[in-house]
């Protein structure tokens, strides 16, 4: 049927829509396509877009929507400065149009700006339909918190207008311009509404397309906020977003439409691409399943994260060192769920304080996971370095240089491998470690991914029971015994860090929250000196951590370019 809506005069745009039998009416069955798209494959990402739009238009459906910049892939950062790049993301667009007819496609794009902001580009939504691109809306609200500096690259919208489709006056918005409705946030970011100017001029159907990275309690947060302006508006919104992998952040996907009244009507998987379909008319559509639970959703998160980091790098396999703790382990059964035991290479490497228990733990956790261990002793590289350093260090005591020379003894090793074989070497340190600087600098911080540098080390311990509770691959030891880096004498983590619950919960506090040490103190009931040393090791590490590998984001706040501290500053907690 053709639908034929009230239309401003300048917008001869006429829209097509398939009737199907069943779920949907004979107003219009409009589609979602959850992509995985990659930054700057412009052939990829458009094959992408035009095989699910001809997917939706054989299933019926009359208009699909892509997610934010999917043409370009999301975040672009500064590639959006070349004008090639620009260019190819236009003729990208072009050949979308040209080969997704009969039906309307609505994508995300870099378009040229005509700004007095010195910004050459705007971070649109274009509507592409009779092979051409009939309608543009540019994001209005360009955030600058946290992972997004999008004020950095792009112009501002003016402004925004509606378009029609098979009778609702549709209010297109990208991602961020739905993030400022003043009944849900207590403190606001901006002083326009997108949505609310649009509704304001007659929109009565919400459409927005984004690339909403993930963190732990994101989509329920972000099912929440939807259905505020839902409730509020009394109008439907459709949101459809990213999924897959892109450097330190993970997107994952779980689409929404929502009714007038705030009720999840359809809904796409998490964590995978996904084609989803809703009805416009009725407010009928699909119901697929989404992840829940934090073990859950987390480690689905990880194992995305860590299957696209490789795969859009260009890396097959992976090196990771074993040392029989859990922090290793629980690495390792993420990389052989993302990539395949087949591909994963697990490296003892015994020290002269390593115990035959963990050497066994290490060796059991490679033979449950299937992986290929390696077995390969430190001790020679040590005591070759002693003996070489024993002129310039004689009159001076062992201390933690001897120790951090057996780290880096092993993060050498590891390199050599990585460049014999061509794969990445994954590091194993965790969050609490990386956030007071419990860590090696070019030792057991070398690698080109930090899986685990955003989880806790509570939350590893977690991680692995629910591993463990699907099937049971960590050795029990590595569960239960004291956490140990194993270069000195009986050495336990407790030696030096306060107990992980305690450190867990101030850094918790002070990093994703800025709390006072006053505040947490009396918050968790802990000594006010505990807390003031914590802080002031977070802030000696900063050196450390801006060395670090970048690191996979599931926590509000990341260590990584989300959160951005000056290295040499004195500032007293």
């Amino acid at each position: 049927m053709i639908c034929s809506p009230c239309i401003p005069q300048r917008e001869k745009i006429r829209f097509c829509a398939s009737a199907a039998a069943g779920l949907y009416t004979e107003f219009v069955k409009i589609a979602l396509g959850q992509i995985n798209p990659t930054v700057g494959d412009f052939f990829g990402n458009a094959a992408k877009i035009i095989d699910y739009a001809r997917q939706a238009r054989g299933a019926g459906a009359g208009l699909i929507l892509f997610p934010e910049l999917s043409i370009c892939g999301y975040p672009p950062r500064d590639l959006v400065e070349r004008t090639s790049f620009v260019r190819q993301n236009r003729e990208s667009a072009e050949r979308i149009a040209a080969e997704t007819a009969g039906i309307a496609v609505i994508c995300g794009m870099v378009t040229p700006a005509d700004s007095d902001t010195g910004k050459s580009v705007r971070n649109s939504a274009v509507l592409l339909m009779d092979g051409k691109i009939a309608f543009t809306q540019s994001k209005m609200l360009l955030p600058t918190y946290d992972v997004f500096d999008e004020m950095r690259n792009f112009a501002p919208a003016r402004k925004q207008e509606l378009f029609p489709f098979c009778g609702k006056r549709m209010a297109l918005t990208v991602c961020e311009d739905a993030w400022n409705d003043k009944l849900f946030w207590p403190k606001r970011l901006y002083l326009v509404d997108p949505v609310e100017l649009l509704i304001h001029e007659g929109g009565n159907f919400v459409l927005n397309i984004s690339a909403s990275p993930f963190w732990l309690g994101k989509g329920e947060f972000r099912r929440d906020m939807l259905a505020s302006i839902a409730r509020q508006h009394k109008v439907p919104v459709a949101l459809v977003n990213q999924v897959g992998g892109n450097d330190s952040l993970v997107f994952d996907g779980a689409s929404l439409v929502l009714n007038r009244e705030g009720e999840v009507i359809a809904k796409g998987r998490s964590f995978e691409e996904d084609l989803i379909y809703f009805d416009s008319q009725s407010l009928t559509g699909d119901m697929h399943e989404q992840i829940s639970g934090e073990e859950a959703s987390a480690y689905h998160a990880l194992v995305l994260g860590t299957r696209d980091y490789m795969r859009k790098c260009g890396f097959k396999k992976a090196i990771i060192g074993l040392s029989g703790g859990i922090d290793s382990a629980l690495t390792a059964v993420i990389a052989a769920d993302a990539i395949g035991p087949e591909n994963v290479i697990g490296v003892g490497m015994p020290g002269p304080y390593s115990s035959q228990g963990s050497i066994d733990d290490a060796r059991d956790l490679a033979k449950n996971l299937g992986v290929r261990f390696e077995l390969l002793s430190i001790n020679p590289a040590y005591e070759a370095y002693r003996q070489i350093l024993q002129p310039v260090f004689s009159g001076h005591g062992v201390d933690v240089t001897e120790e951090n020379i057996q780290s880096r003894a092993r993060g050498t090793l590891l390199m050599a491998l990585s460049n014999k074989f061509g794969a990445i070497v994954l590091s194993t340190g965790n969050k609490s470690e990386l956030g007071v600087g419990y860590c090696t600098l070019y030792g057991d911080m070398v690698g080109g991914l930090a899986v685990i540098s955003d989880v806790p080390k509570t939350l590893v311990y977690r991680l692995s029971r629910y591993v463990n509770s699907r099937r049971a691959v960590i050795p029990e030891a590595s569960l239960e015994k004291p956490p140990s880096a194993e270069l000195r004498p009986d050495q336990k983590d407790s030696d030096s860090l306060p107990p992980y619950e305690v450190l867990d919960a101030v850094l918790e506090d002070y990093v994703e929250d800025s709390h006072s040490a006053e505040q947490i103190a009396a918050d968790h009931k802990f000594d006010l000196d505990l807390v003031r040393r914590v802080m002031r090791m977070v802030d000696r590490a900063e050196y450390k951590r801006q060395q670090a590998a970048p690191g996979l984001k599931i926590s509000p706040k990341a260590f990584g370019y989300g959160r951005r501290f000056p290295i040499a500053a004195k500032s007293e907690p």
